[in-house]
């Protein structure tokens, strides 16, 4: 069950989209974000002057959907440094770092080997890293140190704008509500979650698209993008989703089930045939 807690967002040169310097309650650790163009500014702050772990996005060459780069310095500044002369993708930089003598380089990169093992797993964006670091030995008590600093960056970072780590976020509401979408010999399931519609593992897509769908760039896109990263696989005379996978609408959720366009308001029904157009109706009658 998820917990609640609070940040507290310091805007550090007044502008909003500006430095963010963002703490957690009872955390000893902290985030500074800032876009790209404030790096030299940014790299005179003492906090750049500790051990952190970072993460670096930007928009992808294709313009379709954030490439993201996960990294670890000893300290920070001379790593963002090398990436602001060598890496031309990104504009916004994460930087997690905590006081002076709670982070060593051990615990950074036992940090980084998590989030790109978990970035990896979860398929939502696409990574720069080209390898897996391993992941560095520590004892037990500061292993567990670690993945409860792990722990509190993840939570953070959805609220900071960043999804790239979440596999499966939960429904909307104290209950699941499932629904169904079957047509042209398919079938998948999925619900309504804060992120988006969850089309959930196992569900089916059609094997042949339509012109209309390959017309849509982005769906298109990511539909091969899909295949080609193993999150849908051929199953006989379907594809099959391996886990569970956020879309930004039911509509687009629909749209990769059914290989064409469609309405998911309409397409994902309940188990009483009602469609999710008319439960939401419902809801807002309330």
């Amino acid at each position: 069950m998820n917990k609640p807690f609070s940040l507290r967002i310091f805007v550090a040169d007044g502008d909003p989209d500006g430095l963010r310097i963002v703490e957690r309650s009872n955390w000893i650790g902290k985030a500074l974000m800032f876009p790209r163009a404030l790096l030299p500014q940014v790299k005179q702050r003492d906090e750049l002057k500790q051990t952190g772990v970072y993460l670096l996005l930007g928009p992808r060459e294709d313009g379709e959907g954030e490439l993201l780069y996960i990294g670890e310095g000893d300290p920070v500044r001379p790593r963002l440094e090398s990436h602001y002369v060598q890496k031309d993708f990104w504009t916004r930089a994460i930087c997690f770092i905590a006081a002076p003598g709670q982070l060593n380089k051990a615990h950074v990169q036992f940090l980084e080997a998590h989030l790109i093992r978990l970035a990896k797993a979860a398929r939502r964006v696409r990574l720069d890293n080209a390898n897996q670091p391993l992941e560095s030995s520590l004892s037990e008590a500061d292993r567990a140190d670690m993945m409860v600093f792990l722990e509190n960056m993840l939570g953070m970072l959805p609220v900071m704008g960043v999804h790239a780590f979440e596999s499966s976020p939960a429904p909307i509401g104290r209950k699941e509500v499932l629904l169904t979408c079957k047509a042209k010999g398919v079938l998948a399931t999925g619900f309504e979650s804060s992120q988006g519609f969850v089309v959930k593992a196992d569900s089916q897509t059609v094997a042949t698209v339509t012109p209309s769908f390959q017309q849509l760039r982005r769906s298109s896109d990511l539909r091969q993008e899909l295949i080609e990263n193993g999150a849908l696989v051929r199953d006989g005379d379907v594809y099959r989703f391996t886990q569970d996978y956020v879309f930004s609408s039911p509509s687009s959720a629909s749209d990769m089930v059914l290989g064409t366009c469609s309405n998911g308001r309409l397409m994902w029904k309940d188990a009483k045939g009602r469609t999710l157009k008319e439960l939401q109706a419902a809801e807002a009658s309330v």
